[in-house]
């Protein structure tokens, strides 16, 4: 269970990451499943037009916070 609660984490990480490249630049690599979050989720929230950028940094941040508390899980 670890270690998919760590793998969730890092799917959060890189996902906020290539998001915030998205806004940032276009990028031709991981803009396609990676950045389900720009095309599904904040679309749908108002109080996040405008925001993506911060949205999409939080999202990496969350990413973070999973995977630390995932590895100070017991085994």
């Amino acid at each position: 269970m670890r270690k998919f609660i760590e793998l969730l984490g890092f799917f959060l990480f890189v996902a906020g990451i290539s998001g915030a490249i998205d806004r940032i630049a276009v990028q031709p690599i991981l803009g396609g499943l990676l950045n389900v979050f720009n095309r599904v989720v904040i679309p749908r929230l108002d109080f996040l037009t405008g925001y993506e950028l911060f949205a999409n940094l939080t999202v990496s941040v969350l990413g973070l916070a999973v995977m630390t508390a995932a590895s100070r899980l017991r085994a």
